[in-house]
């Protein structure tokens, strides 16, 4: 193949999956990240994952910074806990720096996390969406793995979605 031809081809298939809509590629590492936080990918932790890096990048931040604050609102049950570590080894946030905590609700319609910039005061509150709890509600135990590498794959809008106020 001539080199033309290849470079050719090359941005061809780099428009073609670049396309607009696409959900970009997954962070490298991103499962081992929440696993290394969470012990484990599942589909809660993962979605967690996502909505952490999706506000690190609305709110201009880098992951690790003090200038963060997560908060997390869920019933005091693992499946929905499970979000706040997600959301820890995205951002970096943690119980150590003072920077993430957890608000126990009465129900799982109340999960919810906040996450602020404390220089700004900027903030945005995401929940998983309908459709996630829907499909990830009760993946057994020994396909957790699997359902966190779909929910890694999935659009924002099938995972989380912004809560108005």
């Amino acid at each position: 193949m001539t080199l033309r031809r290849h470079l050719l081809l090359s941005i061809t298939l780099g428009l073609t999956l670049g396309c607009a809509g696409a959900k970009p590629a997954a962070e490298p590492g991103a499962l081992e990240r929440v696993a290394l936080v969470h012990g484990g990918a599942g589909p809660w932790a993962v979605a967690g994952y996502r909505m952490g890096d999706y506000a690190l990048q609305r709110l201009g931040l880098p992951r690790g910074s003090f200038k963060l604050e997560v908060i997390h609102h869920s019933p005091a049950q693992v499946q929905y806990t499970c979000v706040a570590d997600g959301a820890a080894a995205a951002t970096g946030a943690s119980l150590g720096k003072l920077n993430l905590s957890l608000v126990t609700t009465p129900a799982p319609e109340d999960v919810a996390t906040t996450f602020r910039n404390c220089d700004t005061g900027q903030s945005l509150t995401l929940r998983p969406s309908a459709s996630f709890v829907h499909r990830f509600r009760d993946v057994p135990r020994e396909k957790l793995g699997e359902a966190g590498r779909t929910v890694l794959s999935l659009p924002d809008a099938d995972v989380f979605e912004p809560v108005t106020p």
